[in-house]
């Protein structure tokens, strides 16, 4: 990191960005071509869970190449400057590395589930079998991460 001084070094600071934020930002690759696309997630502590229907390009892509970096970042306005130059974001930000697992499993799907529907509302859903055969669950098992911020 090229600013040190703002590097996140605390883990309950990271940990409170990851459990606060709601979108993380995916990125694949596949022959040395990139595709970046936003998700919904949930983290449990060790893990970043997304979902997914059970095909399409980031399913392919996945099947592909299980390795992924994420990104998870909360923006909160703008420190100005009297010089334009000088202006910069206040923002904290989590950048990491992991692979994608396929949960297949209904049973674990459900509190992964219940976990990401509790991140938008208090209403409690069922999830019928059919709805969890075509619903794929992705967890992240992190190898790398590391956090920054500016302005808080």
């Amino acid at each position: 990191m090229r600013r040190d001084e703002r590097e996140i070094t605390d883990p309950t600071v990271l940990d409170a960005i990851l459990r606060e934020e709601r979108v993380m930002y995916i990125a694949l690759a596949n022959n040395d071509v990139p595709f970046l696309v936003p998700v919904f997630y949930v983290w449990d502590g060790t893990a970043l869970y997304f979902h997914s229907a059970r095909s399409g390009s980031k399913i392919e892509w996945l099947k592909r190449n299980n390795t992924l970096c994420f990104a998870i970042s909360h923006y909160g306005g703008v420190v100005e400057d009297a010089l334009a130059c000088n202006f910069e974001a206040r923002h904290r930000t989590v950048i990491g590395l992991g692979k994608a697992q396929f949960i297949n499993d209904n049973q674990e799907k459900i509190p992964i589930l219940q976990r990401l529907m509790a991140g938008f509302t208090d209403r409690h859903y069922a999830f019928p079998d059919a709805n969890l055969q075509a619903t794929l669950v992705i967890r992240i098992n992190i190898d790398a991460m590391r956090g920054k911020q500016h302005g808080f």
